[in-house]
């Protein structure tokens, strides 16, 4: 465990002092290495980006936990801001398909830093054939057009800034 501890507060440390455009990391609570919030910009090319117009929406916060045989096991991602997206459960857990978090594809030397910048690839280009909406993922394919129109209202109404 304290060998756990030591690769966790690294990668924390890692991603919050250096972490990618758009994005900030910090701990739930500064004595639990196990729960960190993530605050996302929605990129600017997606749907989900800052209405730079109204200075509002596009900001995103997600909650990374770690399990306590990490990195044998993969943290769980989950949006704590609503969004309508094919990839993430519309309900208030907010819970985010990745492959690469399932037990099975899993692999220790994979990094968290990895895993918010695919979190956040998933914002520029959903997978509509890996979705948990299905409804979602097929109006995505479907019907763009209307998808877009929910995805932006649904980030001016829930992910204000």
């Amino acid at each position: 465990m304290a060998q756990n501890n030591k690769r966790i507060a690294k990668e924390f440390s890692e991603c919050s002092q250096s972490p990618p455009p758009g994005i900030s990391v910090r701990l739930v609570d500064e004595s639990d290495l196990l729960k960190w919030e993530i605050m996302m910009d929605g990129p600017s090319e997606s749907v989900y980006a800052v209405s730079q117009a109204l200075f509002q929406g596009g900001r995103f916060k997600l909650l990374l936990t770690l399990p306590t045989d990490y990195p044998f096991k993969p943290p769980t991602l989950n949006f704590q801001t609503k969004i309508y997206h094919p990839n993430v459960s519309n309900d208030d857990k907010g819970s985010m398909c990745l492959g690469m978090l399932r037990s099975d594809t899993w692999k220790p030397p994979n990094r968290i830093s990895a895993v918010i910048l695919l979190a956040r690839s998933l914002l520029l280009e959903p997978q509509p054939d890996d979705a948990v909406e299905t409804s979602i993922a097929e109006q995505y394919k479907n019907n763009r057009k209307e998808f877009d129109k929910t995805a932006k209202d649904w980030v001016k109404r829930y992910a204000k800034n």
